[in-house]
């Protein structure tokens, strides 16, 4: 979650990665602008229309809280994940409730039972289309290409969400106790043994 706009994208920009395309989410209330690698894609993420975002079905998402109180407490971060597709199982590796966004006819798992404290947790039951990245940039200044690890700083020691934890087991996650919200974001194994902090602009880390 982000200012309006995206300000913020001026800080991955600066560290010397190619923006994408950018969407709109009519009847959801929100906007986005992207940022491409092979394997996933940051996305910097707004309230466009607070009434939308207050009205059902997009109100149950709880988007308009986690943006409005982004700097009070709620967690600024959503991690969504994709079914691999092929043999894997496409059912969510965690608990789940279903959303049906009005800009699309396809339905999304969104975890059930996490606080605001917590990242939302989302899942598609779709695996990604072999064209869905073309036409987007996935080359960039800095040597990023596949993202390999993934973990967000959470403040405070309570315990983690049932959803949270489950999300942990699969190995694709980690939510350790961190001073503030913090997601650090690893790419190629961090062979190059690099990092670039883009606090205070960005709650994010890129290793490399």
């Amino acid at each position: 979650m982000c200012a309006a706009g995206a300000p913020e994208a001026a800080a991955l920009i600066a560290a010397g990665l190619t923006e994408g395309s950018s969407i709109t989410h009519p009847g959801q209330g929100t906007a986005n602008r992207r940022f491409f690698f092979e394997n996933a894609y940051v996305e910097l993420v707004w309230v466009s229309d607070a009434e939308e975002a207050q009205r059902e079905p997009a109100a149950r998402t709880r988007l308009w809280e986690r943006w409005s109180k982004r700097g009070q407490g709620a967690c600024p971060f959503g991690l969504v994940f994709r079914s691999a597709g092929g043999s894997a199982s496409p059912e969510p590796p965690f608990p789940t409730w279903s959303y049906h966004p009005p800009y699309s006819e396809v339905a999304i798992d969104i975890g059930r039972g996490t606080p605001l404290r917590e990242p939302e947790l989302i899942y598609f039951r779709f695996p990604r289309r072999p064209d869905a990245l073309r036409g987007e940039p996935t080359a960039h200044a800095l040597p990023l290409k596949t993202l390999t690890a993934l973990s967000v700083g959470v403040p405070g020691s309570a315990a983690r969400s049932e959803t949270a934890r489950a999300a942990e087991a699969t190995g694709l996650v980690e939510f350790p106790p961190d001073d503030d919200y913090v997601m650090t974001l690893t790419f190629d194994g961090a062979a190059h043994h690099r990092t670039k902090d883009l606090r205070p602009d960005l709650p994010l880390v890129l290793s490399w």
